[in-house]
């Protein structure tokens, strides 16, 4: 068996070394107050049905310019019981030693994963994964096996555990098809008593990449913090070569472990996947104007006065506007306007005649989602004297 390890553990250490050749910067602004920290909270290792070692998922981290992480073992399965001892807080710990000193923050978490309502749930910052029972279960060593019988005590016991280490639980992926289909449920009354209990804090809105509009709805009417996590059990790499890896945005009042409890907790968040962005109003609206840089000019073209208005996009996402004004807009039927990144898009405001001193520009993002059905619906009150 020893050697089998040696064999796994070489196995493990060379795909560590694979697809870490260029880094990728992704710029996002800070909002005012706080620091715009980027992190995935949902991701297997080896240590339960994951194929990669703790410090693949480090490097991966480093490569995609992420700020925090979290390795979320299953409790409740082994991937490879005759090699690794049963230890949920060791992938933790390696995570840890291979990310000091370089500015990635690791969360200690597990996934909590029954085949039967309440389904799976991360729980997050706890002090020992270990001790989360699992009465629930008849087997979990390569093979997911339930009792037949199962109590309602033995669900909720290690959701209990979880709360007497104050962790922050998210309700993951709801709706998967391979749940029960004769339960159509999802927020079951068994969510309802983790949300009694103060025990459920927030739902996994994007998972993979997969925005999940039944979720979106469950965090706007129970009041949970929204997070966007890649649900990564290899490389997430050839998956996202052509984007970026779906992550939360946490905005914290300070770059650590604490710092990041603290925001998740108040549900300040944001989910950036591919183009999309999804937020509650207030922090979707900072994010939008924290990334833009907007001022007008005063120009005559012949005889005729113009105000060019200037949307400087200094971050990495797209944004697609309709826009209004007190002017007419040339050029944008409809006001329908892109944002792109890294840019300056002019917007020419025209019939103008006299200059005013300031104007009103508003705008509707439409992939910055506020909601299930709406996009971010914002102003600029803009001084018509020049660039300030």
């Amino acid at each position: 068996m020893q050697q089998k390890f040696k064999i796994l553990l070489l196995v493990a250490m060379v795909i560590s070394s694979i697809s870490f050749a260029q880094n990728s910067k992704i710029t996002v602004p800070d909002i005012p107050g706080f620091y715009t920290l980027k992190g995935d909270f949902h991701m297997h290792t080896v240590f339960s049905d994951g194929h990669v070692w703790p410090t693949f998922r480090v490097k991966e981290a480093l490569r995609d310019d992420l700020d925090v992480i979290s390795l979320i073992e299953h409790i409740d399965y082994e991937g490879f019981p005759d090699l690794i001892d049963k230890d949920y807080n060791q992938s933790y710990e390696i995570a840890s030693k291979a990310a000091a000193n370089k500015g990635l923050i690791i969360i200690r978490g597990v996934e909590i994963s029954p085949r039967v309502a309440p389904y799976h749930h991360n729980a997050l910052f706890l002090e020992d994964a270990n001790i989360l029972p699992t009465a629930y279960m008849k087997s979990g060593k390569a093979e997911f096996v339930m009792k037949d019988s199962i109590t309602h005590d033995q669900l909720m016991g290690p959701f209990l555990a979880a709360k007497k280490q104050n962790a922050f639980v998210v309700y993951n992926h709801p709706s998967w098809s391979w749940w029960d289909k004769k339960d159509t449920v999802l927020f079951t009354a068994f969510h309802q008593e983790l949300l009694d209990r103060d025990i459920l804090a927030g739902v996994e809105v994007v998972n993979s990449g997969n925005y999940n509009v039944i979720a979106h709805k469950m965090a706007m009417e129970h009041d949970l913090a929204m997070l966007c996590n890649t649900d990564e059990h290899y490389d997430n790499h050839p998956r996202y070569k052509d984007s970026h890896r779906p992550m939360t945005l946490v905005f914290a009042k300070e770059k650590s472990g604490a710092g990041v409890e603290e925001a998740l907790f108040a549900k300040r968040t944001a989910l950036y996947f591919g183009d999309y962005v999804v937020a509650r109003k207030s922090e979707a609206e900072a994010l939008f104007k924290a990334s833009l840089e907007v001022y007008v000019e005063r120009k005559l073209r012949k005889a005729e006065p113009l105000m060019v208005v200037n949307f400087v996009n200094n971050s990495d996402i797209p944004f697609q506007t309709t826009i209004t004004a007190e002017y007419d807009i040339e050029g944008y039927p409809l006001g329908q306007v892109k944002i792109s990144p890294h840019d300056t898009t002019k917007v020419i405001l025209k019939a103008v005649w006299k200059y005013p001193e300031e104007t009103r520009i508003k705008a509707t993002v439409e992939n910055v989602l506020v909601s299930p059905d709406a996009g971010l619906t914002t102003e600029f009150i803009l001084s018509t004297e020049g660039k300030k």
